[in-house]
């Protein structure tokens, strides 16, 4: 095991804090956190920390407002604050009157909409940031070759990453994955049938990388494309899974329109698919889907502020990445492949859409030219490419 390791969202939750009254850090159970927060507050010695999980920290707020009043000159941290949503309309009330930043840092496994379906009341005083699993960038320590292959096969949760070995890694992986369906959905108030929604799970890590065929999933699950629908807001939601729409610049392309899913952390998705081992996964047919959703995720995370989308024709022009902001736009091709080939369509698609910058991401060691004014990059420096833009 690892010591701490520095999370890139540390200096934006202390800026916020600067700023905002209130701020939240969301994301999925486990991705790091309650240590992240627990970081912050031990920094600050005019701190609280209350983990609302924990019977004896949740007895402490029966009586809300005596106890922020007590330690109202102090940031209060609010762990697992889905647990008790009725504080929501009680935190208004304290944040108007004190008018100041950084009063309270709360946070939660659920998604930004369901949060702010029991916040409502903190309209403009609350922030929200999304912590996410480690990504290459916060963990790259040494050398890409390994680092990566490792983030890759495991995925990003700390205790998979961190496993003194690859077994201890999967096996946890398949814990989460069962705690999840049998504990996690029910706590964060969804009711839905923990079998039929892991069925749902594995069936979408099959079709990882895929067009979503709602049709398809609703016929081998026995149920209403609505339910399939139900289901695949939960898991986006809790950020299991993401589904990336289609870029739109030219109307009069016979474009996709049906969008992408893929399952958001690399190590689930190959917990979900029997991968244990850097064999199994280099051998798996799945190989060239599971690199690409692993690399998206990693730029994406340095891309806030971009909206992120794939493009394809009908006639089979397609690139796997657009991020666009304002009149500025990236194109992005991912390949799991050391010698990376791209199609004739990637070269169509680019007539298409004209990107700023075209890139080629693989998992080499040096980045390198190609014709048209594309360039292969290592993973490591899509991130640099992004911030100077």
């Amino acid at each position: 095991m690892q010591g701490y390791i520095t999370r890139q969202l540390t200096d934006q939750v202390t800026t916020k804090l600067k700023n905002n009254p209130v701020v939240a850090i969301l994301g999925p159970r486990q991705c790091g956190k309650t240590t992240l927060a627990r970081q912050i507050v031990e920094e600050n010695n005019e701190s609280v920390y209350l983990d609302l999980e924990h019977p004896a920290d949740l007895a402490k707020l029966e009586d809300p407002l005596a106890f922020f009043n007590l330690h109202k000159q102090q940031l209060i941290c609010l762990d697992e604050i889905q647990r008790a949503p009725e504080l929501f309309s009680i935190l208004r009330g304290v944040v108007d009157r004190q008018r100041e930043a950084g009063q309270f840092l709360v946070l939660g496994s659920a998604s930004p909409d369901l949060i702010r379906q029991s916040s409502e009341s903190l309209a403009g005083r609350i922030s929200y940031l999304e912590l996410k699993p480690f990504m290459f960038m916060e963990v790259d320590d040494d050398g890409p070759s390994s680092t990566e292959q490792d983030l890759w096969l495991r995925g990003g949760f700390p205790r998979s990453y961190l496993a003194g070995d690859g077994d201890t890694s999967f096996e946890w992986r398949q814990d989460f994955i069962r705690t999840f369906l049998e504990r996690d959905i029910g706590m964060l108030g969804f009711r839905m049938p923990p079998a039929r929604l892991g069925r749902f799970w594995r069936m979408c890590a099959h079709v990882h990388g895929s067009l979503l065929n709602a049709s398809k999933l609703s016929d081998s699950l026995g149920v209403s494309s609505h339910t399939v629908r139900s289901y695949l807001d939960l898991l986006e939601q809790t950020f299991m899974v993401r589904v990336l729409f289609p870029d739109t610049p030219n109307l009069k392309k016979r474009l996709i329109k049906s969008p992408k899913i893929f399952l958001r952390d690399s190590g689930i998705l190959h917990a979900l698919l029997a991968i244990r081992t850097h064999d199994d996964l280099l051998s798996h047919p799945m190989r060239g889907s599971s690199y690409e959703g692993f690399a998206m995720e990693n730029i994406l995370a340095s891309a806030p502020d971009w909206e992120p989308s794939f493009y394809r024709t009908r006639a089979g022009a397609e690139i796997d990445l657009v991020l666009r902001r304002g009149r500025h736009s990236l194109a992005f091709e991912i390949k799991s492949s050391t010698v990376p080939k791209v199609s004739r369509g990637f070269w169509q698609a680019l007539e298409d859409i004209s990107p700023d910058g075209a890139y080629v991401v693989a998992p080499v060691e040096e980045p390198y030219p190609i014709k048209h004014g594309v360039t292969v990059i290592p993973l490591a420096q899509a991130a640099n490419i992004i911030h100077t833009r």
